[in-house]
């Protein structure tokens, strides 16, 4: 249960800072672009895969769930879908690492464009 509770309170902190990094950057940058998903998702994965390289002995496991799956899992899950096709790469499984960023990336579409269907026809 303490477990959970460190990913929920993580997520908390991830999910307000990504909305202040947005707003931000709707602010300073414009809104012409999503920059600021860009920017979350860019600073998200670096931070992830940071934190998967530091060695057991430098962070906890609590505070890797904390870090990782709560406040980098709030903050985007881009960056978890990032660090797992890394893993890939880096296990050298090159072709893995290729569907599942093609299946996550169409994948997604695909589901966004059939949500957006279903969203349209309640309207309706």
């Amino acid at each position: 249960m303490s477990q959970f509770l460190l990913v929920c309170a993580g997520g908390a902190i991830g999910a307000g800072t990504r909305y202040l990094v947005a707003t931000w950057a709707a602010v300073r940058l414009g809104t012409d672009f999503p920059r600021g998903t860009l920017l979350v998702n860019a600073t998200g994965s670096f931070l992830l895969a940071l934190v998967v390289a530091l060695r057991p002995g430098v962070v906890s496991a609590d505070m890797r769930l904390f870090l990782g799956a709560g406040i980098l899992g709030g903050y985007t899950t881009y960056s978890s879908f990032n660090a797992e096709t890394l893993a890939l790469l880096d296990g050298g499984s090159p072709w893995l690492a290729a569907a599942n960023l093609t299946l996550t990336v169409v994948g997604c579409l695909v589901a966004g464009l059939a949500g957006l269907a279903a969203g349209r026809w309640l309207a309706l």
